[in-house]
């Protein structure tokens, strides 16, 4: 176990690139996750602005 880990004398480089890669996509998925968020919000503000509509023939027409 002790032979795995130290990766044959190059462990600093191999586990910081593992510690550097699992950091970015920590990273980027707390960015997309708070895009995310703002989009949602956005949109739920620009709906809650707009005037709902009827759809066309769905109400009133009378289907036949």
């Amino acid at each position: 176990m002790v032979e795995f880990l130290n990766m044959g004398g190059y462990a600093p480089y191999v586990w910081s690139s593992y510690g550097l890669g699992a950091l970015f996509l920590v990273g980027m998925l707390l960015t997309s996750l708070r895009r995310l968020r703002t989009r949602r919000d956005d949109l739920a503000r620009l709906e809650a602005a707009r005037p709902r509509r009827r759809r066309d023939g769905a109400e009133g027409e009378g289907a036949a």
